[in-house]
């Protein structure tokens, strides 16, 4: 079964084509700067080439520049793309089973995946102030393939789904209960897809049952969430009503006073949506630094003794320290912490100063290991008393395994 996962933004469009059969892409691509004039698409296609040493997975990589004014277009150009008599994978749209859409707000409606009929459109319409700068892109990509690719069935997969499992005393603010009732205004958790996927994988290498086993989950990428997982089920996690709050992030503050807020906007006179605009993109690693919100740019500064970056790199391993430590303790233990995302799978640095300020709990990590190159690897030592583990994610997998699922289930071939 071919199924086609988007990832849609307000200016672009990332999809893949995965084989569920083998669970690879046979093509994937990025859109950016839709609306723009200059526009362009990024595309790959992937062949496994029969050779002595086995089968090797080859791809060839293309870009084409054109102007694409909306989503409707975007969808139309990867069409075009994907069933191309040289660039394409495919002959003709009819062998892509469905598509797949990350969807990053399923508000208290969903807690799975579900097809996108009209019904489930209007309550996704429902939740875009929930998450005003990822929801309405997103369902401007449903829109654009129920044009583009009429009969093909569409499923919506959910950010917030996997964490729908915490309990009240987890999700729930302390402000007046009738403003959760009214406004839906509680903790949701995002990253959830990332957060399902790496967790699975390492439940697997666990030696023991499923339902014994607890497990923090580091995604940290441009933005950082940590989530407590007990028995495969979300206890609690660090992003909350929006992917604002948490740990500090590249741009994004984190949990701050919300005095500082509001604060902020007498002494300055900001609007809303300059303020908001401060909070998500102007804070974190990028306003503690003034250099970059890059890890790798802040710690070069910090070597060339950058007070600030030093001080910002010591802000957010601070951070971590006391987060990892709390949810070992709400999980009454902890058998395995995993890193993942960009920051996650590649900084080697921050991932050995993580761990040895988790000694004190027994984590002891392979620095030589640690180091390596290796894409999915234990870096704790089989002495240590809690495993750590490298797992790149996949989002874009699950979403289409989650997918072909619905398809299957609701009979939608």
């Amino acid at each position: 079964m071919l199924i086609l996962v988007l990832n849609s933004g307000s200016s672009s469009l990332k999809y893949q084509l995965f084989n569920t059969n083998t669970e690879r892409a046979v093509a994937k691509g990025v859109v950016e700067k839709i609306g723009l004039a200059d526009s362009f698409v990024e595309h790959t296609i992937y062949n496994d080439m029969e050779t002595e040493l086995g089968v090797e997975h080859r791809k060839k990589k293309d870009t084409i520049e054109r102007e694409i004014k909306n989503h409707n277009e975007a969808i139309s150009m990867v069409i075009a793309l994907l069933t191309h008599s040289d660039l394409g994978v495919i002959s003709e749209l009819s062998e892509i089973s469905a598509v797949g859409h990350r969807i990053v707000h399923g508000g208290d409606f969903f807690s799975e995946a579900v097809e996108i009929t009209q019904e489930v459109m209007l309550k996704l319409e429902s939740l875009n102030d929930l998450a005003p700068l990822h929801n309405p892109p997103a369902l401007a990509g449903v829109r654009a393939c129920l044009q583009e690719m009429p009969g093909v069935p569409n499923v919506a997969v959910f950010d917030t789904a996997f964490h729908q499992t915490m309990p009240p005393e987890a999700y729930m603010y302390p402000i007046c209960y009738e403003h959760y009732e009214k406004y839906d205004v509680r903790r949701y958790g995002f990253h959830g897809t990332s957060h399902r996927y790496v967790c699975s994988q390492v439940i697997d290498l666990l030696d023991k049952p499923k339902e014994e086993t607890r497990i923090i989950t580091c995604h940290m990428g441009n933005g950082i969430s940590l989530t407590a997982i007990k028995g495969g089920k979300v206890v609690d996690t660090s992003m909350g009503f929006t992917p604002l709050e948490g740990i500090m992030m590249g741009t994004r503050c984190g949990t701050i006073d919300p005095s500082i807020v509001t604060f902020l906007m007498q002494k300055e006179g900001w609007s809303f949506e300059q303020t908001s605009t401060y909070l998500n993109k102007k804070c974190g690693l990028l306003g503690i630094s003034g250099i970059s919100s890059d890890m790798r740019d802040v710690r070069r500064a910090m070597g060339n003794g950058h007070k600030r970056s030093q001080l910002a790199v010591d802000m957010l391993y601070h951070q971590l320290i006391k987060l990892i430590g709390g949810y070992m303790l709400l999980l009454g233990g902890v058998d395995a912490i995993v890193f993942t995302a960009g920051m996650g799978e590649n900084d080697a640095e921050m991932r050995k100063n993580i761990c040895q300020r988790l000694e004190c709990i027994g984590v002891d990590v392979d620095l030589k290991i640690n180091s390596s190159n290796q894409d999915f690897k234990q870096i704790s030592t089989p002495q240590s008393k809690v495993k750590v583990f490298v797992v790149p994610t996949n989002e874009e997998l699950m979403i289409a395994r989650d997918t072909r699922e619905v398809v299957l289930r609701n009979n939608l071939l």
